[in-house]
């Protein structure tokens, strides 16, 4: 994962993939984006004890699951996923693992992804969680959409998994003096329905809990 990480080729695509995104006004998807995902996955599978190989391919997944956006942001999870198969392929990975890791990709979004296996899952759930307002590029408050506005007013948010309980919690911190907490509802509540099957698919359930108290 390491050698992916310094690897220039991913880096550029990573890099210019943002920027194109950048320019249509989304919020961060880099560099930042891929490792904390990264790190996130390899959490997810490390305390539900799932073993080295699939913790690994749940990290090479999280780090290249937004490539995609180098072509264009429209089915980049498809693009992406065959990007990975390049990529994975020409680096001498295995084809049965880089099948894992593109079919994992592939799924990675809400409007047509499926959770296909559990590192399809991990990454599902690492990608959902990253809510921040880090994550915003806009100066200007006034400036805002929805989606500026969610992320900025989350002060934090940390994927809390314990399998001795059997759940999976992501814990936000949101100023709601930003945005209310329906906003959040209004944009993210598919991803944390899509969150939930990953969970169940770990065997686990999945809670969402904001300012301290239970949503999901």
């Amino acid at each position: 994962m390491d050698s992916l990480k310094e690897d220039a080729e991913i880096t550029a695509y990573l890099e210019r993939g943002d920027k194109h995104l950048r320019s249509a006004g989304y919020t961060e998807h880099g560099v930042r984006h891929a490792r904390l995902v990264a790190d996130i996955s390899t959490n997810v599978m490390r305390r539900l004890n799932r073993g080295e190989e699939e913790t690994h391919l749940a990290s090479l997944a999280g780090y290249l699951h937004d490539v995609g956006n180098v072509i264009s942001r429209r089915d980049h999870p498809t693009v992406g996923g065959m990007l990975a198969w390049q990529i994975l392929n020409a680096r001498g990975l295995s084809p049965d693992r880089t099948a894992i890791v593109a079919g994992a990709i592939g799924n990675h979004e809400a409007e047509d992804g499926r959770i296909i296996s559990p590192v399809s899952a991990a990454l599902i759930l690492a990608d959902k969680s990253d809510v921040h307002r880090s994550r915003v590029r806009m100066a200007d408050p006034a400036e805002f959409d929805i989606h500026d506005r969610v992320n900025y007013a989350a002060e934090a948010s940390f994927l809390n998994v314990k399998a001795g309980t059997g759940t999976i919690t992501l814990n936000l911190k949101i100023d709601t003096e930003i945005s209310p907490v329906m906003d959040y509802f209004e944009i993210f509540l598919s991803r944390m329905i899509m969150c939930r099957r990953a969970a169940i698919f770990l065997g686990q359930r999945f809670v969402l809990e904001i300012n301290g108290m239970k949503m999901l």
